[in-house]
């Protein structure tokens, strides 16, 4: 006659082991390759998103309502400005290495994207 396991039958050592190789597959999925492909894959996503914000900050301003061109570059610059607070959080939440300095870094850069999006349309925020 065979005698069946129960689940409180099974010795401890597996689960240790199960764990150590779990911990172990963690910390090397975490390791991240430079090589040549994904720095490419990366600029090409980081690419598209810059010419979303473009054309969403209203390049073709100028064009339909006759506003001067720099007030439309000094637009898209400051949204690229918040833009690149937004990209500082993320990575820093991703990498969690300086995560705290990174997104009060992020915030400080969105803020101050807000403040002068407020003082290019003549309405300031400080006084």
């Amino acid at each position: 006659m065979v005698k069946h396991r129960r689940y409180s039958d099974k010795p401890k050592e597996d689960s240790v082991k199960k764990d150590e190789k779990i911990k172990f597959q963690e910390l090397s999925s975490e390791k991240t390759s430079f090589d040549l492909k994904t720095i490419l894959l990366s600029g090409t996503k980081y690419a598209y998103i810059i010419a979303a914000v473009a054309l969403l900050s209203g390049i073709f301003t100028p064009l339909t309502l006759g506003v001067e061109i720099e007030d439309v570059i000094f637009g898209m610059l400051i949204i690229f400005f918040g833009f690149g607070g937004g990209l500082m959080i993320f990575l820093g939440i991703k990498y969690q290495k300086l995560t705290t300095l990174m997104v009060c870094g992020g915030l400080g850069v969105m803020v101050t994207s807000l403040f002068l999006i407020y003082e290019l349309l003549g309405k300031s925020l400080l006084g």
